[in-house]
């Protein structure tokens, strides 16, 4: 049975205002209804967000001889090839028509954490072929948190919790963050054959900020079990960011607040984007928070340590790097 598709509305957050009942009471409902929302007077200027995916268009355009050099490790840092990555199995003919490139939280090879599963040392181009990516990258990492912990302090109090809850040390205190360059070719997806710019799938984490660059192309699809599945195209919104929520939210609030699924569709033009995946730290146990269970309505999910739930959706989703011939 053939999918439908329809224009979704989502809330818009302005994290500027000063109003906060009413910014955590919109932000609550779109939560509820399909976990994702825009964020508005985020702090992070226009001119920078260019230069973000300028040099992001900058990378992908490098041969493919030179980006494979920096093809990803087994920590998930470096360069993903078109058909890398297989979001949704069941329905596609093969992997995701997009490239990408990974950059997570830079600790240098000597310090203890590094030897964690998500952190150490980051691959990066030559700066003799791309001046200035490193630093423009590191600190677009480094501005994207701040928007995301502004955000997490929203979507704290519309679970009933304290502003910093997710704060703490184990939490946003010691994230595991990453950065995601994307890159859409071009190839005009068909569903029908099993073809897309990126399967079907939910964020694994606590939240996701994406950036895009103005192309259409995300949906979102609030009721899984649906057959068929109606498909919301999610239009960009200038000077915005998308948030969505991930699966480790969702476990949080017991089903309460939702990661939806999403995929993308090429439309025969080329697409950049740039989603933050910001995840607890690694030793962080996620299990049902009290203000989301009661006697009627007690924990639907195990409790489940972040390093080992992600390790296993990377591995799930991820071709195995044996199959590359490293240049």
């Amino acid at each position: 049975m053939a999918d439908c598709k329809k224009a979704s509305n989502l809330n818009s957050i302005d994290l500027s205002s000063s109003d906060i009942p009413t910014s955590v009471s919109l932000l609550k409902q779109a939560c509820m209804d399909s976990g994702f929302f825009y964020v508005t007077n985020h702090g992070i200027c226009e001119e920078f967000m260019n230069q973000v995916f300028t040099q992001s268009k900058n990378f992908f355009d490098l041969p493919l001889e030179e980006k494979m050099k920096l093809l990803r490790n087994e920590k998930h840092r470096g360069y993903t090839p078109v058909l890398d990555e297989l979001l949704d199995p069941a329905n596609q003919l093969q992997g995701d028509h997009k490239e990408g490139f990974y950059i997570g939280v830079e600790l240098p090879e000597d310090d203890p954490e590094a030897k964690r599963t998500f952190y150490g040392p980051n691959l990066w181009p030559n700066s003799d072929i791309l001046p200035g990516w490193r630093q423009t990258m590191e600190k677009y990492h480094q501005q994207a948190m701040e928007v995301v912990k502004k955000t997490a302090r929203l979507i704290a109090l519309a679970l009933d919790l304290d502003a910093d809850f997710f704060e703490q040390p184990e939490m946003l205190g010691k994230p595991i963050a990453v950065l995601r360059l994307l890159h859409y070719p071009g190839p005009i997806s068909e569903p029908e054959k099993g073809i897309y710019g990126a399967g079907a799938h939910s964020d694994y984490g606590l939240i996701t900020l994406l950036a895009t660059d103005g192309v259409s192309g995300l949906q979102i699809c609030k009721d899984k079990d649906a057959k068929p599945r109606v498909w919301e195209d999610v239009q960009p919104l200038k000077g915005a960011f998308v948030v969505n929520l991930g699966d480790m939210l969702e476990r949080w609030s017991n089903g309460i607040f939702r990661s939806t699924l999403h995929r993308v569709l090429g439309n025969g033009q080329r697409r950049y984007s740039i989603p933050y995946f910001v995840e607890p730290s690694h030793d962080c146990v996620v299990e049902c928070l009290p203000t989301c269970q009661s006697r009627e309505n007690p924990p639907k999910y195990p409790r489940v340590k972040c390093e080992a739930y992600l390790l296993q959706r990377y591995q799930d989703t991820h071709a195995d790097l044996s199959t590359y011939n490293k240049p």
